[in-house]
């Protein structure tokens, strides 16, 4: 793993850190976490305009016809 270096206001760090403690984490796997969320968040975003954009595509699939949920249960 890289370790990086962060600057931000002392009662950010403060509450960063409570907040971690709190939950039984250090506040290193707390950063963490929430960057991985954001990037996952972007990558889910990804999939939706995705999917928009296959429900205005004019084709046409023959007979077989899927709903959104079908195609999340593939």
């Amino acid at each position: 793993m890289k370790n990086i270096t962060l600057s931000m206001d002392e009662e950010l760090l403060r509450a960063g850190r409570e907040y971690a403690r709190s939950h039984n984490i250090s506040f290193n796997l707390f950063v963490r976490k929430l960057v991985q969320q954001a990037v996952a968040q972007k990558q889910s975003n990804w999939l939706e305009n995705t999917f928009a954009l296959m429900d205005e595509a004019d084709v046409a699939s023959g007979e077989q016809t899927w709903s959104r949920e079908d195609l999340y249960r593939v």
